[in-house]
């Protein structure tokens, strides 16, 4: 493993400083950087690559992850998410559908910007390597941001020059284009990427490969019949799944709790299961740099100690809480999502012996909740959770594996399918299946990934080959209030849970979000019909 790098900038001269500790997510002010005066060396590529790990992911990370993936996915009872909760987020939302908008743009602009400059810079001495791996992640992180786009607003703005396109009124593409343009930068980043990382939690061919997988899976459903999907790409999400489980790069954690923990996934320790997670710092200076998820949801302030931890009115939804009390043999991942009522956890308030969970109004959130900086080796601080943010794990590739070997088939008993299927499950504690349906898969990967933000995305791909099943399949998800209550002395535990049941049901005008009322008014040209994108037009 290479010597990860840290620059230390002083703005006024972006002077850096070669003589202290290293590492690649310190970095200078993007607004900084510019191709005459940068992007010449391995280090400058490497420095300027850098933000595109979390700064420019952090509104997302803020503001939008829940309130798109979980509240619609049906997993979250949240009082300031309702909206989405209910399929009926306004235009005018300027708290997060327009903040979760801007920063996938933000993305996609980073991106071209890095690129163009890695590509122009006057006198580079740069090798090849890191030219191409720089370019690399630059596609990658566009089509991530695209991938978000299309799922959450259809038809959008394929953008591939910050200047010359912009000085137009840039119409949206076609959801075929955008998906097209997707499979395309991540083709170019498979191709580009090295095997293994070269620095920690940099991006690797495997994690293009795997999110490829992911890609296909999805997009072979799109304008397919009913039921049916499109097997050149069924076959293609089976293919880069294989690699990267064949690759012997990444593993499966041991246990799925430590997944979930500072030691195990922050930016100086990426673990062998994570094939692409967004890069967080132990500091909030310069303010993006740091993850602030924790401070919205953490249940109590004596959680974090920090003078944040404003989340006691966020949970899981009354329909998940209803899965896990119908499962009880699933306990790993649920403790690990979920915290109710007679829970014990002694690694959050660790001077104090642990915290015991005594509140009963809702089952609030545990997954990426890690508690104070003293319970994390001194690290992190208000909202600064030191703590990496899950974008794709090798467990999600097993089980896009698995799904991708039945493809159009009603189930498969394949052995290969069942093979990584049963490992997922395993690894929760769960016996093996001998035969598995798209459903079992379905409510796995649910499961599994529960609170991550993924799952309105897969409810998405569901609706692009079967619409009537995802919409019955929201209209069947609880999204009411409730209680939660341990029965004291029951072993195993059982819990009361009383609630007044809602339902939301998804339509085929709510499937995408409002495009922003403000972008709309600085864009007319949104409001236009799609059109095809002109790919002869992408600079070779």
């Amino acid at each position: 493993m290479k010597t990860i790098i840290k620059y230390s900038v002083i703005i006024t001269a972006l002077v850096f400083s070669q003589s202290c500790k290293k590492d690649f997510l310190d970095r200078p002010p993007i607004d900084q950087v510019t191709s005459g005066n940068f992007y010449k060396t391995d280090d400058e590529i490497l420095a300027g690559t850098s933000p595109l790990y979390n700064i420019v992911w952090f509104d997302y990370n803020d503001k939008a992850l829940l309130a798109f993936g979980e509240a619609r996915g049906g997993n979250l009872n949240s009082n300031d998410r309702t909206a989405y909760i209910k399929f009926a987020p306004s235009a005018t939302d300027g708290s997060t559908l327009l903040p979760g908008y801007k920063s996938f743009y933000k993305i996609v602009a980073q991106s071209n910007l890095t690129m163009q400059n890695i590509q122009s810079a006057t006198g580079s001495t740069a090798s090849e390597k890191i030219k191409n791996m720089g370019l690399a992640e630059c596609h990658f992180m566009r089509a991530m941001a695209y991938y978000y786009l299309v799922s959450n607003w259809g038809a959008v703005p394929i953008i591939y020059d910050n200047v010359g396109q912009l000085s137009n009124d840039v119409p949206r593409n076609t959801i075929e284009s955008v998906w097209q343009f997707i499979i395309m930068d991540l083709r170019f980043a498979a191709d580009k990427l090295p095997a293994t990382p070269y620095q920690q939690g940099r991006l690797t061919r495997y994690s293009a490969e795997g999110m490829l997988a992911k890609m296909y899976l999805t997009r072979s459903g799109l304008n397919q019949a009913e039921g049916s999907r499109t097997q050149s790409d069924l076959d293609s999400a089976k293919y880069y799944a294989a690699d990267v489980i064949n690759s012997g790069v990444y593993h499966l954690a041991a246990d799925y709790n430590q997944l979930f923990t500072s030691a195990n996934n922050n930016s100086s320790n990426n673990n062998a299961e994570s094939l692409f997670a967004l890069q967080w710092m132990p500091a909030s200076v310069p303010w993006g740099i740091n993850n602030s998820f924790q401070a919205y949801l953490a249940f109590d302030p004596k959680v974090t100690q920090t003078g944040d931890g404003w989340g006691a009115a966020q949970g899981g939804s009354a329909d998940l809480v209803k899965y896990y009390i119908d499962h009880p043999e699933d306990s790993i991942r649920r403790k690990a999502t979920l915290m109710f009522n007679g829970d014990y956890y002694p690694e959050l308030d660790q001077k104090d012996g642990g915290i015991n969970i005594t509140t009963t109004s809702i089952a609030n959130i545990k997954k990426y909740i890690i508690g104070s900086p003293a319970d994390n080796g001194n690290k992190g601080g208000f909202m600064t959770a030191y703590i990496n943010s899950y974008m794709l794990r090798l467990a999600e590739v097993y089980l896009i594996y698995a799904e991708a070997i039945m493809g159009n088939n009603s189930s498969t008993s394949d052995p290969e399918a069942l093979k990584y299927f049963n490992a997922v499950r395993k690894r929760a504690g769960l016996d093996d299946k001998t035969s598995i349906t798209f459903d079992d898969i379905f409510q796995e990967k649910r499961v599994e990934t529960a609170l991550e933000g993924g799952a309105w995305y897969e409810i998405m791909r569901l609706y692009y080959f079967n619409p009537d099943k995802a919409i019955a399949y929201t209209a069947a998800q609880d999204k009411g209030n409730y209680t939660i209550t341990y029965d004291a002395g029951s072993n195993p535990r059982t819990w009361t849970v009383v609630n007044t049941p809602e339902y939301y049901p998804l339509t085929a005008q709510s499937v995408y979000l409002p495009l922003p009322e403000s972008e709309l008014i600085s864009a007319p040209g949104l409001s236009a019909a799609p059109v095809p994108f002109d790919f002869s037009r992408l600079p070779q």
